[in-house]
């Protein structure tokens, strides 16, 4: 559909792969991940900085354990889903780490070069090898 809020069609796509996953995956032969929201980083006031307008320029990831803005609708989205599977599904819910880390995916060497940042990939290590990690964690240890 042209021009769908993005919510929606998050909804839905979520909604056709909770579909999938209760139609298609015995649990005795498959485990089943999903990974949470990975968040961008577009207004500094969420994270009590006036003066950023996106992650370009952030150095340092926010001190602390509690991220002072909103978490991303998409989260909310997520929950609702998942709370509607009836199979088993393992959530690597990276969500609110990845928030502490606005530092973690500023570039400007992506889709637009020196023009424009590339929010959408995270380019210092630490934040994707962080959730390899956890996932490695869940895969080795979790029965």
């Amino acid at each position: 559909m042209k021009d769908m809020d993005r919510t929606a069609a998050f909804e839905k796509a979520l909604a056709t792969w909770v579909s999938w996953v209760d139609t298609n995956i015995d649990p005795s032969k498959t485990r089943v991940f999903f990974q949470g929201i990975s968040p961008n980083h577009y207004r500094g006031l969420e994270w009590n900085e006036r003066g950023a307008n996106t992650c370009q320029g952030q150095t340092t990831p926010l001190s602390g354990s509690r991220y002072p803005g909103a978490l991303p609708p998409a989260v909310a989205v997520v929950k609702r889903a998942l709370s509607k599977i009836k199979k088993p599904v393992t959530l690597l819910d990276i969500t609110a780490l990845s928030l502490l880390r606005k530092d973690g995916h500023p570039s400007i060497y992506g889709n637009s070069g020196a023009k424009g940042l590339d929010c959408t990939h995270w380019c210092i290590a630490g934040v994707p090898d962080t959730w390899n990690e956890i996932l490695y964690h869940l895969i080795s240890y979790e029965k």
